[in-house]
């Protein structure tokens, strides 16, 4: 048995756009984007909040990657919930040792990963036979 949710969606643009459209998603939420580490301009990542629980952020990536939204289902049990989604559909563009790349049956690109979100997890994980 093992857990898992939706817990981040990532906004990315490569590195040639990535400050005006952080800029740009900022404004649309109202918010100044943040880093785990205050004042950390290395990250790749800025959050934007959350909404609903799940977390919004924005992702810095390297040239030759389109602009794209993409999710990321967190899981106490990445393998199990790599198997799961494969199951259902997906399939596995990148296996890395902590997170997989996959591919929805449309297209569309997720992460599977580690809990990234602590108490929202517990509150909004779904339970897998």
């Amino acid at each position: 048995m093992h857990r898992s949710r939706i817990g981040l969606v990532l906004i990315d643009h490569p590195e040639s756009d990535w400050e005006k459209a952080l800029a740009f998603w900022a404004g649309v939420r109202g918010v100044e984007p943040t880093t785990e580490e205050p004042g950390d301009t290395a990250s790749m990542y800025r959050g934007l909040g959350r909404i609903a629980g799940i977390g919004l952020e924005s992702q810095r990536t390297g040239e030759g990657t389109p602009a794209r939204v993409h999710l990321d289902i967190e899981s106490d049990d990445v393998a199990a919930e790599v198997r799961r989604v494969v199951a259902l559909g997906a399939t596995v563009l990148e296996a890395h040792q902590t997170y997989t790349i996959l591919q929805d049956p449309g297209g569309l690109v997720f992460c599977v990963v580690p809990i990234q979100t602590g108490d929202d997890f517990e509150r909004h994980a779904l339970t897998w036979a």
